[in-house]
């Protein structure tokens, strides 16, 4: 059996998977000779091997034995000795953060004998039975069960009997009595004591932040996040140093640069005469970190060298909890902090300036979801706005919405298709799912290190914490500040920047970020975010080896994506062209029933075709640009058949049925089919239909050549689509050789691969073809089985929520069924001809997880939406970083 146990001197920070980024990082301090609570950690492996067997391994508790002896000849004291007795903390900690997903309990060990030990000690009572009461709660809610409601109600009833609304005015009787009140409580509720052993109470404990791994909380958390559900948690066990016994203590929450803009600086919050829990969970608000320097310098300045050499040691942002024991400042963990998409991109290159980490590496540390964020619109400077209140900006963004006061109310709106914000007076794990709903989160409690911030921030959605003005009564679902109402159903707006939030909805305007990809805003012109995204992305475009490409219909769609850097155009989808007026064109195309009719209606088209492709080709000038021809069933581009055969049925009634209409029912009742995704479309369509690939291409080629005639180097690639076999594509591919040298041009001629089949047999596909694009939307659907359009919204969430995916193949590509089918084309396609150019043209091209796989498996080029060639850009690069 592998050693389950380790010290905190045996770690080190590169033991994550193991011993979890709280015991690595814990176990990095202590090797550094920071000031560490003496502890130890219970491995991954260990919570793992509870998962699978539902049983705390069997040499589990040996050594846990042997590490609490080692702790306590070290501390000096035992557990639930009655005089001063060893109290130890009990905290989760995986491989990946997942701030306040999973379970913590303090003060392990006390009872009702220890307590009274306790006090007499510390010469402090209310600290004693404060930390006793903390203890009952969190055992109460974590170990067993209960709700929260029934010790915070318990708290406030207190409180409210005292004609007090703060914690610090109830005294060492009080607390007294509340402990009284929770242990019945608890034996209320579960039928059991609150039990005295304190190795029990640990034991219970550890198995408690096992089985928090897959509360719901914790499971919507890693499927927000992507985060690999077999990881497990380890857990630590430290020795209790305590920010509440007086006001000389205290606890807080340290940045070495602010998490929300990424300049340097002291940040942070701290809270005299409270545990830690208090600051993250935003009970009580707390005051800015550099005000420890007026309340305790010494503290104050062991902190500043601590933080720095931290973030000189792990060369990055450094998120710090610490606590103040009676003027003795001891470390209770630190990890590379979470930061808001606009800090990233500033560190980043701050960084680099600083010589700390190059280039690469800053690169590294950006994502192309970070940067999706930047592109998002902000509130509009200029526009009037009604000022409810300004508050601490948390997690930047502009949000607007209606407001509702409960997560489950943010679900249900959500899910009508309704904006909203989600108002707290502080957020807890429980409100995950509601968070995630809601448009942005706002808060009366609680600062830039509370719940509702750092899971924002983490989330990438627009907060507001800590505004104190706003008195947020759920039970009646109001909000009042300063004599004004707000009630539930309301808009209001929130700036996560600023902090302001505004009664109504806010005009927004487009980020600087977007102005710089539109080229209205040049790097220079003082913005520092716009000049770290320059920076970064000028670096992805030197170091990427994949092209990146637009999907574009019309000129001005083809002009913005190249703009916003695209090389070319990878997929334009003709049969969009055919929309809006130009369906008249096309029904006298079906309804054509001779060689004459067909060919008049295919002539109709031809001149409207070639001045779209004329335009296209114009915009992307000197860049490729691969046009697909006509993909969908023809019945898209007629009425329904259920409300035409009503419509001739009540004519036909009245008498006054036409001819027009009886032969349109007939086309559209002789082209129905039960499944047209899978039925006469694509290159079938152009096997079927006399004529009109021959249009398109013919449309092509002359746009072609008046262009070059004006001096402009078009350079269009022929794509046909569908292909499941070589003597469709050879078909194909003979009359579109055949117009086109009529023409007198010469144009690349390719194939989408977007059949399983197509897939599997791309090495005889290949010897048809002068590129593949792989279509990688119709070849989810058709390995899935999926019908997109349906599936999406019919059963795709219960798959979500049961874990068949951890995130919908159709956002990111399935490399084990899909992506296997790419690998194969690719092998396969290649394998016939070596130097056939391969890309990619489903959604999956702007997706960041999925350009690292189509990187890894050798494609030219990827190709997306306009909006997201700026993240196919950055992702390419760090894909290319990545190996």
């Amino acid at each position: 059996m592998p050693k389950l146990v380790y010290d905190f001197a045996e770690g080190n920070k590169d033991m994550k998977q193991l011993l979890g980024g709280k015991g690595a990082n814990l176990a990095e301090m202590t090797n550094l000779g920071l000031p560490v609570p003496p502890g130890f950690t219970i491995t991954a492996d260990a919570c793992r091997a509870y998962l699978e067997t539902g049983a705390v391994p069997a040499d589990l508790a040996d050594e846990i034995d042997h590490h609490v002896h080692l702790l306590e000849r070290k501390m000096g004291k035992k557990l639930g000795q009655a005089d001063d007795p060893l109290l130890v903390s009990v905290r989760s900690g995986a491989a990946v953060s997942m701030p306040g997903m999973m379970e913590t309990v303090l003060n392990v060990g006390l009872n009702d004998d220890s307590v009274n030990g306790l006090a007499h000690h510390s010469g402090n009572p209310r600290f004693a039975w404060d930390a006793y009461r903390r203890l009952i709660q969190m055992f109460g809610k974590t170990v067993l069960g209960m709700e929260g409601d029934v010790f915070e109600d318990a708290i406030e009833a207190l409180k409210a009997a005292r004609g007090t609304r703060n914690d610090l005015d109830l005294d060492a009787g009080d607390l007294q009595a509340l402990v009284g009140t929770f242990k019945q409580a608890v034996h209320e509720r579960t039928g059991r004591e609150f039990p005295q052993d304190p190795r029990t109470q640990m034991d219970l404990a550890i198995e408690a932040v096992f089985g928090s791994w897959n509360s719901d909380r914790a499971i919507l958390y890693r499927r927000q996040e992507r985060i690999a559900k077999d990881l497990g948690t380890a857990v630590n066990i430290c020795s209790m140093v305590f920010g509440n016994l007086g006001m000389d203590s205290g606890t807080g929450v340290a940045f070495t640069r602010d998490p929300s803009t990424g300049q340097p600086g002291v940040y942070g919050d701290y809270l005299q005469n409270a545990q830690g829990e208090d600051v993250v969970a935003g009970i009580r608000n707390t005051v800015p970190l550099a005000d420890l320097e007026q309340l305790d310098k010494t503290s104050y300045d062991d902190l500043m060298h601590i933080m720095a050499t931290l973030e000189g040691h792990y060369r990055d942002l450094c998120d710090i909890e610490f606590t103040v024991e009676r003027g003795k400042l001891w470390m209770l963990q630190t990890r590379v902090g979470k930061r808001t998409a606009a800090a990233a991109f500033r560190i980043a290159t701050s960084l680099i300036d600083e010589g700390v980490i190059d280039t690469d590496e800053a690169l590294r540390r950006v994502k192309g979801a970070q940067l999706a964020q930047l592109m998002f619109p902000r509130f509009d400077a200029a526009a009037a706005k009604d000022l409810v209140t300004k508050a601490i900006g948390a997690s930047p963004g502009a949000a607007s919405g209606k407001v509702v006061f409960t997560s489950a109310a943010a679900v249900d709106a959500a899910e009508r298709g309704e904006k909203v914000i989600l108002v707290r007076r502080e957020t807890n794990p429980d409100d995950l799912h509601g968070m995630i709903a809601a448009q942005g989160i706002l808060t009366s409690r609680g600062g830039k290190t509370s719940h509702a911030a750092v899971v924002a921030r983490g989330m990438g959605k627009t907060c507001v914490c800590g505004a104190e003005e706003l008195d947020v009564n759920v039970a009646q679902g109001t909000i009042t500040v300063r004599g004004t109402v707000l009630r539930a159903g309301e808009l209001i707006s929130i700036d996560g920047t600023t902090g302001e939030v505004f009664r109504g909805e806010v005009p927004v305007v487009p980020s600087p970020v977007v102005q710089y990809f539109e080229g209205t805003l040049a790097p220079t012109d003082g913005d520092e975010l716009v000049a770290s995204v320059h920076r970064l992305i000028t670096h992805a475009d030197d170091v990427r080896r994949l092209g990146v490409r637009t999907n574009a219909d019309t000129a001005d769609d083809a002009a913005r994506a190249r703009r916003f850097g695209a090389e070319g155009i990878g997929l334009c989808r003709t049969e969009h062209m055919f929309l809006g007026e130009r369906r008249e064109s096309v029904e006298r195309l079906i309804l054509a029933d001779n060689d004459a009719d067909r060919e008049a209606a295919l002539a109709e088209l031809e001149p409207l075709q070639r001045g779209d492709f004329l335009e296209l080709l114009d915009a992307m000038d000197g860049l490729p640009v691969t046009i697909r021809l006509i993909d969908p069933p023809l019945h898209e581009f007629l009425p329904s058949m259920e409300e035409l055969a009503v419509q001739v049925a009540i004519a036909r009634e009245r008498g006054t049925a036409s001819a027009h209409d009886e032969k349109l029912l007939a086309a559209v009742e002789r082209l129905h089919e039960q499944n047209p995704m899978l039925g006469l479309r694509g290159v079938r369509l152009g096997l079927v239909i006399p004529g009109l690939f021959a249009m398109q291409v013919r449309a092509i080629a002359s746009a072609t050549v008046e262009l070059r005639q004006r001096g402009k180097d078009p350079r269009p690639e022929i794509m046909i689509p569908l292909v499941g076999a070589v003597q469709e594509l050879q078909l194909a591919r003979d009359e579109v050789s055949r117009v086109l040298a009529e023409v007198g041009v010469e144009v690349p001629i390719g194939t989408m691969i977007e059949l399983p089949r197509a897939a599997v047999i791309a090495d005889q596909i290949a010897e048809a073809a002068d590129f593949f694009s792989f279509g990688t939307n119709d070849l989810t659907q058709t390995t899935w089985g999926f019908s997109r359009d349906d599936v999406e919204g019919a059963f795709f969430s219960r798959y979500l929520e049961k874990g068949i995916f951890a995130v919908s193949p159709f956002e990111s590509i399935d490399r084990e069924g899909v992506g296997a089918l790419v690998r194969t084309g690719v092998e396969r396609g290649r394998a016939t001809k070596p130097e056939l150019k391969l890309g990619v043209c489903g959604e999956h091209g702007g997706d960041p997880d999925s350009i690292h796989f189509f990187h890894e498996v050798g494609l030219d080029y990827v190709s997306c939406s306009p909006f997201r060639i700026p993240v196919a850009r950055l992702e390419s690069g760090r894909a290319a970083l990545d190996g």
